[in-house]
């Protein structure tokens, strides 16, 4: 499945325009729709711009203070659960 993004619009009668020239052949299209958000234009920030720095994790126990300044991001859809019940599946050969 090949996927497309184009620029259109809702009308005043609630449907959709598509302003993009579309290169597909007839046939039936499955469609996602996401309202546009104002975004800045990034053309005059200059492009070496340093990333920002990620905040630092701090620790209540002093052995641990420095064990988590290098250590990465924890992604979005980590369910810690779904870890423990890996993590005794494979302990105990299950």
């Amino acid at each position: 499945m090949q996927a497309y993004k184009l620029k259109g619009k809702i009308d005043s009668s609630g449907k959709l325009v598509i302003t993009d020239p579309l290169n597909l052949p007839p046939g039936d299209v499955e469609i996602v729709v996401w309202q546009a958000t104002e975004t800045l234009d990034n053309t005059t920030t200059p492009a070496s711009e340093p990333a920002p720095e990620t905040p630092k994790r701090k620790s209540r126990i002093k052995a641990f203070e420095g064990l988590f300044e290098n250590a990465p991001p924890v992604p979005a859809d980590f369910d810690p659960d779904q870890a423990k019940y890996e993590y005794l599946k494979e302990k105990y050969n299950l």
